[in-house]
């Protein structure tokens, strides 16, 4: 490669290097934007609720529970908390839910909004009223039997909808004064459908078309059915993490990353000298670059995720020291310094490519089947394993070229 387009891309990378490293560190103009932090360094309530599915039938337990998380995710998000978690775990008749708030100020107004059972509603238009401005009626939820999913006749995905016989009426009437007018559907007081009623609808069933994606439906039912099938649940633990505690935490754990970053620079600088200061040097922009990573997605950062982080500082060294075990065994072949950094990258490849991929496939069995504090430690280290190949292979390579 010509020493030019090596110099322009070494440019571009540790100008990039830079930019992340003024987005990361705190204090200057560019880092506005915080680092998302998790329960367990923030602060926050962690609640569990269990569900009462006594009156559900067996076959719409799963779909009531997804819906019952769909609703609860939407109601914590009106207090404006970043990345809450909240999940179901549990079989058969024995369902839990588990609400976690990182950094809620008001505890017992999120206990009690989320205490409450979803509320579906129909509503219409007010009379005289030619805008979007609906009225509630007497058709809710508890007249829904059941909504899922259909398909018309160019099997384009559509929502079903069957009420009692007490609904049907109200639906009758309902639809017979609101022709060629919107009739629009709320889940806790938030509008989930406005379709337009094209003719008066007997029989308890409906279906409301439109340009959904199987996906748009999936949810429109889940959150129908969350209304129509109430799902009490009753709190029977609660766990608050005060801040004081999550500030040591994140101090600890910050003091712990410091600690581990320099003492693999002074290893390297040790063992490979003038190939440990340019692999210092990746180390350092892989460090700018994941943290700005961190912040940009944005990844919540629990004290697993930190620790992920952590030991990829570890791995991201890693791939540097098979590519310069390499190529001093190239040098003291008799290849110049071209041909051992050349030779070195290629051959140190294969071992790279393995163990990185090896490593992240059990990161993404861990992300997949692990809990909440699992997760953070599997995604942080997913990512540090990705970037750790590109700072190896692409900057360490075009920095070890500038010497040549």
């Amino acid at each position: 490669m010509k020493k030019r387009i090596v110099f322009i891309i070494l440019g571009a990378v540790l100008i990039a290097g830079v930019a992340a490293a003024l987005f990361t560190v705190p204090g200057t103009r560019f880092s506005q934007k915080p680092f998302q932090l998790g329960l367990d360094l923030q602060g926050g309530i962690h609640l569990v609720y269990e569900a009462d599915l006594s009156q559900i039938e067996t076959a719409n337990k799963d779909v009531a529970m997804q819906g019952l998380r769909d609703v609860i995710e939407r109601r914590v998000n009106l207090f404006g908390v970043q990345e809450p978690l909240v999940q179901t775990e549990g079989s058969g008749a024995r369902r839990r839910l588990i609400v976690e708030l990182a950094g809620i100020k008001d505890p017992n107004l999120a206990i009690q909004l989320i205490g409450q059972t979803p509320y579906l509603e129909f509503r219409e238009l007010k009379e005289g009223e030619s805008e979007a401005t609906f009225q509630p009626t007497e058709l809710t939820g508890r007249y829904l039997k059941k909504a899922e999913i259909g398909f018309d006749e160019v099997n384009r995905p559509i929502i079903l909808l069957e009420f009692d016989s007490e609904g049907a009426k109200l639906f009758a009437e309902l639809t017979e004064r609101n022709i060629n007018k919107p009739l629009a559907i709320f889940l806790d007081y938030q509008l989930l459908q406005a379709p337009v009623v094209q003719e008066k609808i007997t029989g308890g069933n409906a279906q409301i078309t439109g340009q959904f994606t199987i996906q748009e439906v999936q949810q429109i039912v889940r959150n129908l059915n969350a209304g129509a099938l109430p799902v009490p649940i009753t709190l029977i633990s609660q766990q608050q993490v005060g801040a004081t505690l999550g500030t040591v935490s994140l101090a600890q754990s910050l003091k712990a990353g410091v600690i581990g970053f320099l003492g693999v620079l002074v290893f390297m600088v040790i063992f490979y000298r003038r190939l440990g200061i340019v692999a210092s040097l990746a180390l350092l922009l892989y460090v700018a670059y994941i943290l700005a990573l961190f912040k940009l997605i944005p990844v919540t950062l629990t004290l697993a995720g930190v620790a992920g982080f952590i030991l990829s500082i570890g791995m991201a060294v890693d791939a540097n020291i098979l590519i310069f075990s390499r190529m001093k065994e190239e040098l003291k072949g008799g290849k110049g310094f071209a041909g051992a950094v050349e030779e070195g990258f290629r051959r140190a490849w294969p071992s790279i490519r393995d163990g990185n991929i090896t490593t992240l496939l059990v990161a993404m069995i861990l992300f997949w089947f692990g809990s909440s504090f699992v997760q953070g430690f599997a995604l942080t280290l997913s990512i540090g394993i990705l970037l750790s190949i590109f700072t190896a292979i692409f900057v360490t390579r075009n920095i070890l070229r500038v010497f040549i």
